[in-house]
Order: structure tokens, then sequence, then C-alpha cells
């Protein structure tokens, strides 16, 4: 299977290529970057790429691979509401309109999150957004789009580009984890839970904290 991933310098992103570089499932990963990884393997290929609302050139990387993983975000307190909305928003759907046009039957599996809120309503920026991202893809002809709405992600691996403020959040995880276990994740389970959706197909379109770990358990 060849794969397509995004946001691959950050949290999510890296444990996803890290466990598909271990999965010979995994034939190929093409990482689309701001900056090159650490990471390295004979099957990782990466393209820099500075403004990812221009996808022009990628129509033939789009035609012929089997699965397109978007994990780029970014933390909204990071960043303005505007910026946020755009890196979230926009870049999403700018390249899931290049692959509805070129190759609609590729799976799209969006990384969202636990409280996305499809009323597109909330008064959290984060909740609101992804929905409103979420209602979109879904509007689309992507007709592989899958959605997963992981809680709070717990890294097995440290990531030295994690915001400030989700840095503090992880010290509290452990804690969440004995009070409330259906709200957190570790980032290998995620990254494995995404790499089994794409290779099996299932019919749920969406998958919640606790689906994603049933999937590899």
């Amino acid at each position: 299977m060849k794969i397509i991933v995004t946001g691959a310098t950050g949290l999510a992103g890296e444990e996803l290529v890290r466990q598909a570089i271990a999965d010979d499932k995994i034939t190929s990963i093409t990482a689309i970057v701001r900056r090159p990884l650490k990471l390295q393997s004979a099957k990782l290929k990466t393209i820099i790429r500075k403004d990812f609302m221009n996808n022009s050139g990628l129509e033939g990387l789009f035609k012929t691979s089997d699965a397109f993983f978007w994990c780029l975000g970014i933390s909204q307190s990071q960043i303005s509401k505007a910026e946020y909305e755009r890196i979230t928003y926009d870049y999403t759907i700018a390249a899931a309109s290049k692959v509805a046009a070129v190759n609609p039957d590729m799976k799209f599996i969006f990384l969202s999150g636990a409280g996305a809120d499809s009323s597109e309503t909330s008064k959290t920026l984060f909740a609101r957004v992804k929905g409103k991202t979420e209602n979109r893809l879904k509007s689309m002809t992507l007709n592989k789009l899958f959605i997963v709405r992981p809680g709070g992600i717990k890294p097995i691996h440290k990531n030295p580009n994690t915001a400030f403020f989700n840095k503090v959040m992880y010290l509290f995880l452990p804690l969440f984890e004995i009070v409330w276990p259906s709200m957190v994740i570790s980032s290998d389970t995620l990254a494995k839970a995404m790499l089994w959706i794409a290779e099996q197909e299932p019919a749920m379109p969406t998958f919640e904290n606790n689906d994603l770990k049933q999937c590899v358990s």
C-alpha cells in the first residue's frame, strides 16, 4: 500500500510514519512537510511544501497512492483564530478537493478530535472548526472518507514540536487515563488504528476514541 501523510513532524503524524515504516503492508510513504524529517527509511520520501493551499504538481502522487492521512494541525493556543481556521479547514479542504478531482477512490483519513461539533455552533474554536471541516469533507466526492476523533493523545516518543500548552497537559494524562480512560489514547495505538482503517476499509466512517482502541485490541 502506498500512503501519503501530512503533519509528519507533529506528535500523531510522526508516530504514524514510524508505525508505517514498521508495517510490511505499507510499501511506500510520502510525507508532505514544511521541513525535513528525522525519521529515515528506504520506503520514506519527503516533499517539502511551504504552501498547503497549492497542490499543483501533486496530481500524479494522488493518482497513484492508496491512502492519504491528513494529520496536519496545530494547537489553537499557538495562533490566531483566523490562522487556526486556515490551517485546520482551508488546508484540509484544498487537498481534499484535489483528491476528489483526481482520485476520489483513494482513502482519505482525517485526523479530527474528540468533541468535534458537527453543528458548528460550539463556543470552543477547536470543536467548531473541526466540525466544520468534517462536514465539508462529507459533502465532497470522497468515496472512502474516514474520520478519526482521538481524545487526549499520550505520547510514546518525545516530539520537540509539541506546543508548550500540550506539554503541560501531557503531565495530567496519566491521571486522566485512570479517571477517564475512554478519553485517552497512546500515540502508537492511534497510529496503528489509523493504518488498520486504511488497510481494512471498515464500513464505519467515524471512529471515536474507544473505537480506535478496539481496532488494534
